[in-house]
């Protein structure tokens, strides 16, 4: 199998132009680039299949680079249904200091990252329409089928020419930095013809590019969208335990799909992994090597050991060897209540939510459906004190067999 057919093995490869891009990618060692706007001060898990791509061919010998839209980012991405909001540009410099750490942090250093901004600024408006505008005409834009989907509801001038933009990015690195081919999602097909346009009927040269199916879950859901919120690479942002989280439970019928996708490991890897896969899908093996490779990737090897350790004590109960730090990580999303006193757990259980009433509270602990910190309470005159707390402040509050609540003591 050429390097290129592993690409089309993994489900790496839709759209192409150029007819000798897989002699140019098995045999040559080219310069090629990958692009993304700084919407945000962190990319999320659905740029990583472009990211994860790029460090492929890289691995492989190509040069990357990484071109951060600090111009594009200044118009925004035509959407399908309605104009993207306008940052400021210290928003924008913000963001795009963000992403570039995490580029770097990801290729190990290895990637040259650049921003359009840099040719883009004091770049007369005259002059784009002579450089580039005398070149695309209006027909051709027109065809672009995001433009055509947006021009019933109305489309601003500054999305219209937003393609000229980024064929421009495409000729400038071509011309600056012999870069010849383009690697992208599947979305920004028309931009990138665009590019390849400008660059023959300008320089009258023949470029390259393909891109990558759009990555969605068996309902067709974008992957790395969890509850319609995206799971973030910045690990302030999103912890490797809610990757983690989200990767365990990532559906059979794609799982091997992903893995193919989103991690490095080899051929024979994961037909392996996908014969076990299939004998035993309970075990989620599969699922778990997806998030062994992509976190460790991501934020390192103790990060993942961590999210594991975290996931397997909840599951276990064993919320006694956890850290204040471990606590704040798997209950995130929980509004702690506070406790400014040393509290009889009966009035603890009703002044922190957990029971409607006293005495639905002594119900449940009589019952033995109460734990603190993983151990079980029966007694009704229990009293919390400052010196049974995690780290002398936190309490994790079990109530039946998944119902957590997080006091803190202040």
């Amino acid at each position: 199998m050429t390097f290129f057919e592993e690409l089309q093995w993994r489900g790496l490869v839709k759209d192409v132009a150029g007819e000798d891009i897989a002699d140019k990618l098995n045999n040559e060692k080219i310069t090629f680039y990958w692009g993304t706007d700084p919407t945000a001060d962190s990319l999320h898990l659905g740029h990583y299949s472009s990211l994860v791509t790029a460090k492929r061919l890289a691995n492989y010998g190509h040069h990357p680079i990484l071109l951060c839209g600090g111009a594009t980012g200044l118009i925004g991405d035509p959407r399908p249904t309605a104009e993207r909001e306008i940052i400021t540009k210290e928003k924008l410099q913000e963001n795009l200091e963000g992403i570039r750490k995490q580029v770097i942090q990801i290729f190990d250093g290895k990637a040259e990252v650049v921003n359009n901004y840099d040719w883009f600024q004091g770049y007369e408006f005259t002059d784009v329409l002579r450089d580039v505008g005398k070149y695309i005409t209006v027909n051709y834009m027109l065809d672009k089928d995001i433009i055509k989907r947006r021009l019933e509801t109305g489309i601003t001038f500054a999305e219209f020419a937003y393609t000229l933009i980024q064929g421009y990015d495409f000729l400038w690195l071509y011309e600056n930095k012999n870069c010849i081919m383009q690697v992208e999602g599947s979305d920004q097909w028309g931009n990138i013809t665009t590019g390849i346009d400008l660059i023959k009927k300008k320089l009258g040269k023949d470029v390259y590019a393909f891109t990558m199916p759009l990555v969605v879950d068996k309902y067709g859901h974008k992957f790395g969208k969890s509850e319609g919120n995206a799971l973030w690479l910045d690990e302030e942002k999103t912890s490797s335990y809610e990757l983690y989280q989200y990767l365990l439970n990532v559906d059979d019928e794609v799982v091997i799909d992903y893995i193919k996708i989103f991690t490095f490991l080899s051929v024979s890897e994961i037909q392996e992994l996908e014969k076990r896969h299939q004998a035993q899908p309970e075990l989620r093996e599969a699922q778990k090597a997806l998030a062994r490779e992509i976190i460790t990737d991501l934020h390192g090897e103790e990060s993942y050991l961590e999210a594991v350790k975290i996931s397997e004590s909840l599951f276990s109960g064993d919320i006694q060897s956890f850290t204040g730090k471990d606590i704040e990580v798997a209950f995130k999303g929980l509004t702690p209540f506070t406790i400014s006193q040393d509290k009889n757990l009966v009035d603890l259980l009703v002044e922190g939510g957990i029971c409607s009433s006293k005495r639905e509270a002594r119900e449940f602990i009589t019952n033995s459906s109460i734990t603190l910190n993983g151990e079980k309470v029966t007694d009704l005159d229990y009293v919390l004190t400052k010196d049974k707390c995690i780290d002398g402040k936190y309490i994790v509050v079990r109530r039946g067999k998944k119902k957590y609540f997080i006091g803190i003591y202040q």
